[in-house]
């Protein structure tokens, strides 16, 4: 049998293209519309309590709208996880049709339980888009552009998104729109994104790997690496399906998918406490209504964030961003823990320190790990969307537990008790990063998965010449 390396040479070396472009977009609407989503609820849900007459919601309500959405995720991404190893293409476009449903669907509930059912629905497209487009994205990628590719299409389009969330509210109230209006607007609109692009997801090709080291389809294996590379290439003349069993690979690799796992877990405890409660209970301490703080915290930070790290994740690696990103997010929680009466103070200066925190946040493992690229390049073809499907429940169920458990630590010990919890486990992050994280930069995916040998496997993954 050929050396997946030959097979994919072509692919990895390829030149950035228009397809290649192409595939940034339409991947990315999806993580934009999660973002949207995400981020528009805890915006308006002022307004939604207003109209459905509630004055305040209960613990458990507070919760459950809050993690409804990411429970919903974990499960979607389970669920699709396991359909993507029949076939990525196969079921891509049903995650943003899913998603362009239930978001239209959150403009016309009655009522917090409704909202909370619809949102439920939401996650499970939303988890399927986790897996499904990371996937699709990696494997079609080149070798020098894959980091800026994932870094684009799921880290830097989440805050795009969160920020267009907050613009639309922003201008639906300075355009004196009535408030049971504005809230259905805002929450409905997240239907647009998803449906723009159910075409274009239904129109990518099935990946080179897939055909090859799953199906051991040659022929459309040649017309997808043509389509791809731009330039006519050879069929293989052997067989070039994977051998080896997938509980193989799980027995020899189970190491560094939990560790994958863990990271977006612990990621998703700090990020999702900001992003679902930041615009509530945050923002009022330094004087910002939700809609400005979001914005605010989008536009001025998060997307600078994200391009710094478009810059450096493959010149830097991987491994470094992350860790120094842990590393800074545990620092400025602490600071801002440590000194909040005087950033009470100085509204100005509370805004800055928790800003930088959401910029160094998305440089660093939020265009890393949050953005499916662990599990995308330490998993071989054939256990890879399992693996990805894995990694996307853990970051799910670490944002859902936040949306539990953070509330009952601000209000039982306290903001600065809870921020200081928020800056242990970053710092923890960032040990686990680098003890147990391999550099990927510049390298096949052959290479990063251990899916060429046990050379590969059992040893650290060096960059190639």
């Amino acid at each position: 049998m050929n050396s997946p390396l030959s097979i994919f040479s072509p692919l990895d070396h390829a030149r950035f293209k228009r397809f290649h472009l192409k595939s940034v977009l339409t991947t990315g609407m999806g993580v934009f519309t999660d973002g949207y989503d995400l981020s528009s609820l805890g915006i308006v849900l002022p307004l939604a309590l207003a109209s459905f007459g509630v004055k305040s919601l209960t613990g458990l309500e507070s919760s459950l709208l809050a993690g409804s959405a990411l429970v919903g995720a974990a499960l979607g991404a389970l669920i699709f996880g396991g359909l993507a190893n029949r076939g990525r293409k196969a079921f891509y476009g049903l995650d943003v049709l899913i998603m362009a449903l239930a978001g239209l669907l959150q403009a016309f509930v009655p009522n917090i339980p409704a909202l909370i059912a619809v949102r439920f629905v939401l996650g499970i497209g939303v988890g399927a888009d986790y897996v499904l487009s990371p996937l699709i994205m990696g494997e079609h990628a080149n070798v020098s552009d894959r980091g800026k590719s994932m870094a684009v299409g799921f880290g830097l389009t989440w805050g795009l998104g969160a920020t267009f969330a907050a613009v639309l509210y922003l201008l639906l109230a300075a355009g004196h729109v009535p408030s049971d209006l504005i809230w259905r607007i805002v929450l409905g609109f997240g239907a647009v994104p998803a449906a723009a692009v159910i075409y274009l997801r239904r129109q990518m090709p099935e990946t080179a790997r897939f055909l090859a080291r799953i199906r051991g389809d040659k022929d459309k294996l040649h017309q997808v690496i043509t389509e791809v590379a731009g330039a006519p290439v050879a069929p293989e003349p052997t067989d070039v399906a994977d051998p080896r069993s997938p509980f193989e690979y799980l027995s020899q690799l189970k190491g560094r998918f939990f560790v994958a796992a863990l990271l977006w877990f612990l990621f998703d405890i700090v990020a999702y406490s900001g992003i679902l409660f930041g615009p509530s209970l945050i923002a009022k301490g330094i004087g910002l209504t939700a809609g400005t703080f979001q914005l605010v915290m989008e536009f001025g930070f998060v997307v600078p964030g994200g391009l710094i790290a478009l810059l450096l994740i493959d010149r830097w690696g991987r491994k470094p961003l992350q860790t120094l990103g842990f590393l800074g997010m545990a620092v400025l929680l602490l600071a801002f823990s440590m000194y909040r009466a005087q950033l009470t103070a100085l509204p100005l200066a509370g805004l800055f320190v928790y800003g930088l925190e959401n910029l160094i946040q998305q440089a660093g493992p939020g265009s890393v790990s949050a953005s499916g690229v662990l599990g995308v390049e330490l998993a071989p073809t054939k256990i890879r969307a399992w693996v990805q499907s894995w990694t996307v429940a853990a970051g799910r169920l670490g944002a859902a537990l936040t949306a539990f458990v953070f509330p009952a630590l601000f209000q039982r010990y306290g903001e600065s008790f809870a921020i200081t919890f928020l800056a242990s486990v970053a710092l923890l992050a960032a040990v686990v990063t680098l003890v147990g994280v391999p550099e990927t930069k510049n390298q096949p995916l052959e290479i990063t998965s251990g899916e060429i040998g046990p050379d590969a496997i059992q040893g650290p993954l060096e960059p190639t010449a």
